[in-house]
């Protein structure tokens, strides 16, 4: 079950760290996120650890409440407990239940859902660029492809109190702000400075600067942290952004909670 503190719609972080360094150590959490938007529960990018992390949530999150589970592309930090989460939310495979969102090429040659779990889910579902999905009552758009390595989308979740935009992994391109304009903004940036071109295809702090300025949401969060990041403080980095653009920002932390829409009053 879930606490009474998480009831109605919200958003909990159970890792927020990316890129190889801060996973394979754990300096922060690789567990991606767990969203409740309008009734429905759903899990987006269960890296390493995920289903350990729901249990050890405070309150516990219980995977069998899953109404989905949405990978924004095929690598370790973003699908590493996929197969985990799809069988707890399965009850073990007693259960058929549950939906599976995925890009075609974590399908491929070398699949991250192992082809034994795709009969227990209800939906399993193909992520296209610039298609609608509904779950339940709740409906999410990927907008459009991002410029990673993999095929990689990020979301945009219009609700009746306003507008959540993900920006998953991606390299930026000025297309971005059309797209993803929201009034509330996630952001992953595991860069603080850029590498060099074409070897790491991510975010880093500049870019979020200008996604934030240009679109204006009314709070911007950042996530999914690599370690350049993570040794300049993204809270104080936050509180920089926020002067700078005019708009808040916060720098999630592992088993952060935004309360919906309450956040954005």
């Amino acid at each position: 079950m879930m606490g009474n503190e998480l009831q109605g719609d919200f958003i909990k972080f159970l890792g927020t760290g990316g890129a190889r360094v801060v996973v394979s150590r754990q300096v922060r959490a690789s567990a991606g996120a767990w969203l409740r938007l309008s009734g429905v529960n759903l899990y987006l990018d269960p890296g390493p650890g995920a289903l350990v992390k729901c249990w050890k949530s405070r309150p516990p999150l219980n995977p069998s409440l899953l109404d989905g589970i949405i990978i924004t592309h095929r690598h370790l930090d973003h699908a590493g407990d996929l197969n985990a989460l799809t069988e707890a939310m399965t009850e073990a495979g007693f259960k058929k239940r549950g939906s599976v969102f995925l890009p075609s090429d974590a399908l491929g040659e070398e699949p991250v859902l192992f082809r034994y779990l795709r009969p227990l889910v209800e939906r399993l579902e193909v992520l296209e660029a610039g298609k609608s999905y509904k779950v339940k009552n709740l409906v999410f758009t990927t907008p459009v492809r991002h410029l990673h390595a993999v095929e990689t989308y990020g979301l945009l979740l219009p609700l009746p109190w306003g507008r959540i935009a993900w920006i998953a992994d991606t390299l930026y391109f000025p297309e971005l702000i059309d797209y993803y304009r929201s009034d509330l903004l996630i952001l992953n940036v595991p860069l603080l400075e850029p590498r060099a071109p074409g070897k790491i295809q991510h975010l880093f702090l500049a870019d979020a600067r200008v996604l934030i300025r240009e679109i204006r949401p009314k709070v911007a969060v950042l996530t999914h942290f690599g370690m350049t990041m993570l040794r300049a403080r993204p809270w104080v980095l936050a509180e920089r952004l926020s002067d700078e653009t005019g708009v808040r920002v916060l720098a999630a932390q592992d088993g952060m909670t935004l309360s919906l829409p309450e956040l954005l009053q």
